[in-house]
């Protein structure tokens, strides 16, 4: 059976629980008190999983290029083959953009991102424009929903693959 490399899939994994974490954190932020230490640390772990998540994907991207894609046994039929690239261009752009969209709200925001059990702050790279901040932090949500349709689509996909069409395309990545 054709796999991704096993760094290809361990990278795939990761980023997946590190976004489900950013999207937990986030969510659940407002189950604490503004102010409070608890709602502090699940902003500043959504930040920081971000940016791990950016981290990861220039080593992704590359491997991707390096390694590419094992084949899908039985073949995919044209338009599904075309999709699943679709899909996957989609979700690279999102890996990228999403991060930086971000980091660019908190920052135009004039909020700070701590560097873990430190104390000490990241240093802002944009300036402070509420104006902006708070349509950076819309385009930010909405890039949210959009790629968590995206990447529930690509679930469904892989688990019609798996149990309705019976192809190897989650097992390459298991």
């Amino acid at each position: 059976m054709n796999r991704y490399s096993t760094a290809q899939r361990n990278l795939h994994w990761l980023m997946f629980v590190m976004l489900v974490l950013a999207y937990i954190t986030i969510e659940f932020r407002s189950e604490f008190p503004r102010g409070s230490s608890g709602r502090v640390f699940m902003v500043q772990s959504h930040f920081w999983l971000g940016i791990s998540i950016f981290a990861l994907f220039i080593p992704r991207l590359l491997l991707r290029f390096k390694r590419g894609m094992p084949p899908i046994e039985p073949a995919l039929p044209s338009w599904q083959n075309n999709l699943g690239k679709l899909v996957h261009v989609a979700i690279y752009v999102f890996l990228f953009a999403q991060p930086l969209l971000g980091l660019a709200t908190v920052w135009t925001d004039g909020k700070v991102i701590m560097i873990p059990f430190t104390g000490i702050e990241l240093p802002a790279l944009l300036a402070e424009n509420e104006g902006l901040a708070h349509q950076l932090e819309d385009l930010h949500k909405l890039f949210a929903n959009i790629f968590y349709f995206l990447v529930g689509f690509h679930v469904l996909a892989a688990l019609f693959h798996h149990f309705i069409r019976k192809d190897d395309t989650l097992k390459r990545m298991t």
